[in-house]
């Protein structure tokens, strides 16, 4: 069972074996989204005829993804943090790395530091690079600091020491006196979470991590609880940032592994189909009600990226954490559409969300959005909305934009509906050519994955501006990041920072340390339960040449160095990463390898089993009127997916629905069903 907390929607995916996987969308509750996931569960346990109690008894494996925890961070609520850091260095985290998007505007406020400076502390104790003693830690000071900790009522509580990535006994030492004398209070240690040399990096980390712990730790208790209070009886993973899974209770412990855990997943499923199609290059879309996210998978490999900001690029606060390379705009099915006073039209940022929701929904929304003009424009069917859930008011929609855009812009309200889904088709492409054309790739080049339950309204119109001919619309795509986590791995990475020259390697240190780092791996391998298989542990390195400043990211093609010939390796694959990324090599210089890396990771499920069932071939096409702007109004042909029988064709204009989400083939494009059960739109005009 995968579960994917959105804005808009909370999506349920059921897989089992034996039987086809069934896919559900509950309306996400505010501020409780357990309702929501539990609203799902019970639409899960209707369709299969029995209790919630019943369905949760025979979940074996339930995989969960949230946005709680970026949602904390943005609002502001997430907890009440003090960071104590080294004596003479309380400003990390308004230093930062340095950086600005305008150099030449001086007018930009300088952000404030992600835990302001009243709640920072000075630790006196100093630890050298190479791990000596310089100064002994005062534990005196210690303990006055905890004493000023309780008096400004600190919920949580960041520890970033200088050098404590080479020795943690200071870090270690502090953490055992805030055991002793603030109970209760949670608090994370920089070496533990994020052992990387770049001191910025560690301590953002570090501070965003300990600011979840209390909000998260009580959201996975109590999701937890009540879950296993309605008779779930299985482990309970989590969705992380970086494309994988963690057990709730390492979620716990390392909360930031949650921020835009939701839209990684789409790319780990979008990858699986772009293969089936055989496209190596693959533009992956998540239209939700919220969010446009997109992302592009490369000779099948995930997006990845160490950039990774939460608000503006250099005015937000950076993870410091590698994860999945997704962009977001606000540009979902619920995103409102307006008229500014200059006569100008708007569409998102802002959305309905689920409640109110859009006009249409008939739950108080007075402001339009874009699925009321995919209303409208007859493109969904009012009565067939979310598999016939919900009806859908198509007056109340055309009222709303015949108020709120046709009537101040002058036009008609078929055309005012096509404005607003223009619009909005803008601000994807737009978002689209970030990852594509700004990097040197041609989207004529790509396939485009079509995810999301807002997807198909526009995706054809998108991929046509991006002259991008094949559009995939996965069976499970109005559940994208639903169905990545079931395709998804268990994850966690192990580093170790250890300085080496190659001009001067150790290979028995060396081999130390990966032996070290596998019985890590093998550790976390036995706490992943009976049902992990796959299990496979990538080892890298982070090296550079002398006086570079930043590291790249090497594998290992092995797991140690048995011969010199393993390290002589080691250096051409580094060139050779360093030629790919920078277009240049310096074979006759030395590499600097600063640390070591193991990635273990498992499958708990088989991807190729997750697909809808299919209800049998049955030509049972309608017709309705639509309206596009080659044709105008027109009565064209509405297909059911579930019903179309593989390498059926269909010629646009044209309605594909399904359950929860609608294709529009628009005039000129041709649609065929495949035998995975998915629809490839070839969108030429």
């Amino acid at each position: 069972m995968s579960i994917d907390v959105g804005g808009t929607f909370t999506d349920l995916m059921v897989d089992e074996p034996g039987r086809a996987a069934t896919m559900f969308k509950s309306p996400t509750t505010y501020p409780d989204p357990i309702g929501g996931i539990l609203g799902a569960i019970e639409l899960a346990a209707q369709a299969r005829g029995v209790g919630v109690e019943a369905l949760l008894g025979e979940t074996e494996i339930l995989f969960h993804s949230t946005t709680r925890a970026i949602n904390a961070v943005i609002t502001g609520n997430a907890a009440r943090t003090a960071l104590l850091a080294t004596e003479g260095h309380p400003d990390i985290l308004l230093i930062r790395e340095g950086g600005r998007t305008d150099p030449f505007n001086y007018r930009v406020p300088y952000p404030a530091p992600y835990i302001p400076r009243a709640l920072t502390f000075e630790v006196p104790g100093r630890i050298w690079a190479d791990g000596r003693v310089h100064k002994p830690l005062d534990e005196a000071a210690v303990l006055a600091i905890i004493a000023e900790l309780k008096a400004n009522k600190v919920e949580a509580v960041a520890v970033a020491l200088i050098w404590s990535i080479v020795n943690p006994a200071h870090e270690e030492r502090v953490a055992e006196l805030l055991e002793e004398h603030l109970p209760g209070v949670p608090y994370t240690l920089s070496h533990r979470l994020n052992p990387t040399v770049r001191e910025y990096r560690r301590t953002s980390s570090c501070a965003i991590d300990a600011s979840l712990k209390p909000i998260m730790s009580d959201y996975l208790r109590t999701l937890k609880a009540r879950l296993e209070g309605r008779g779930l009886k299985g482990q309970i993973f989590a969705v992380t940032s970086q494309g994988g899974l963690v057990d709730v209770a390492d979620l716990a412990e390392r909360p930031i592994l949650a921020l835009n855990s939701g839209p990684a997943m789409a790319p780990v499923a979008g990858r699986f189909f772009a293969e089936a199609e055989g496209a190596r290059t693959a533009i992956v879309t998540d239209a939700g009600g919220t969010t446009y996210d997109v992302s592009l998978v490369r000779e099948g490999a995930l997006p990845w990226t160490r950039e990774t900001w939460l608000g503006p690029i250099y005015q937000g606060n950076l993870t410091g954490f590698p994860s999945v390379d997704v962009k977001s705009v606000g540009a979902g099915g619920g995103s409102i559409a307006r008229v500014d006073a200059a006569g100008l039209l708007h569409v998102g940022p802002e959305s309905a969300g689920s409640t109110p929701g859009p006009v249409c929904y008939g739950r108080g929304g007075t402001r339009p959005t874009v699925t009321d003009a995919a209303v409208v424009l007859g493109y969904i069917d009012p009565a067939f909305f979310l598999g016939g859930q919900m009806s859908l008011g198509r007056e109340a929609a055309r009222e709303a934009i015949a108020r709120e855009v046709a009537g101040p812009l002058g036009i008609g309200v078929e055309e005012a509906a096509l404005s607003v889904l223009d619009l909005a088709t803008e601000s994807m492409v737009h978002a689209i050519e970030d990852i594509t054309v700004k990097q040197g790739i041609d989207p004529e080049e790509t396939a485009m994955i079509g995810g999301g339950g807002a997807a198909g309204i526009n995706a054809v119109l998108i991929a046509r501006r991006l002259r991008c001919d094949t559009v995939i619309f996965p069976d499970v795509g109005a559940a994208l990041s639903a169905a990545g986590a079931m395709m998804s791995e268990l994850t966690t990475e192990f580093a170790r920072t250890a300085f080496m020259k190659t001009t001067a390697f150790d290979r028995e240190k060396a081999n130390a340390i990966i032996a070290e780092l596998a019985a890590q791996a093998q550790g976390f391998f036995a706490k992943a339960g009976p049902h992990a298989r796959d299990k496979r542990i990538d080892f890298s390195i982070e090296g550079r040449y002398p006086s570079q400043v930043w590291e790249i990211d090497v594998p290992l093609r092995g797991d140690g160095f048995a011969r010199e010939a393993d390290v002589a390796a080691l250096i051409a694959d580094f060139h050779a990463r360093h030629t790919e990324l920078f277009s240049f090599r310096d074979d006759g210089d030395a590499i600097e390898i600063m640390s070591w890396r193991a990635l273990a990771r498992c499958r708990l499920s088989d991807p190729t089993s997750i697909r809808l069932a299919q209800e049998g071939a049955v030509a049972d096409s309608t017709r309705r009127p639509m309206y596009f702007r080659e044709t105008g109004l027109t009565e064209a042909p509405a297909y059911r997916l579930e019903h179309m029988a593989e390498g059926e064709e269909i010629a646009g204009p044209a309605i594909v629905d399904s359950n929860f989400t609608t294709i529009v083939v628009n005039p000129g494009a041709r649609a065929v069903r495949r035998p995975g059960g998915h629809l490839v739109v070839r969108s030429a005009a």
